[in-house]
């Protein structure tokens, strides 16, 4: 087999409210950080333990970018599908520095929100019209399911 898989899945809490940028295509982009923890006892004491590893999600695909900026906030839990990247960029002392992100772009990306409707950390019971904001988000969502399977279409096998 010549293949390989690049794909990272995690779930977890947004460390802090997500930042919406346009490209110079016109383009938006989100970006944000995701806390996964991971609980234990230790043996020797049996005191609980605790690890909290953060990572970086940048965002590309502009329909789960406008539920990102419309739905998505700190303390959020979700659950996000993507691509693992590195890349390298310069500091402002010209030093050579690299960032590891998980990418969620094109049809091999998924993004969903676990948070329930009642669980009062930025709900979207607490928006003005909420029924409103279930339908447009819903009506996003099945776009993106319907793009994926015209994209199934395509596909000879």
């Amino acid at each position: 087999m010549s293949g390989s898989v690049n794909k990272v899945i995690l779930l977890g809490n947004l460390g802090r409210d997500p930042e919406i940028r346009s490209m110079q295509s016109g383009k938006k982009m989100a970006s944000f950080s995701i806390a996964t923890s991971k609980r234990w006892k230790d043996r020797n004491t049996q005191e609980q333990k605790e690890n909290t590893s953060w990572h970086n999600i940048v965002v590309f695909n502009e329909g789960l970018v406008d539920v990102i900026e419309k739905y998505i906030k700190k303390g959020s839990k979700i659950y996000v599908e993507g691509e693992l990247s590195t890349r390298k960029y310069q500091d402002n002392d010209g030093n050579d520095k690299y960032t590891t992100e998980v990418v969620l772009q094109g049809y091999n990306s998924t993004l969903t929100m676990l948070d329930s409707r009642n669980s009062g950390s930025a709900s979207i019971e607490e928006a003005p019209n909420s029924s409103s904001l279930d339908n447009k988000l819903e009506d996003t969502l099945d776009s993106q399911v319907s793009d994926s399977q015209d994209l199934d279409d395509d596909i000879p096998f």
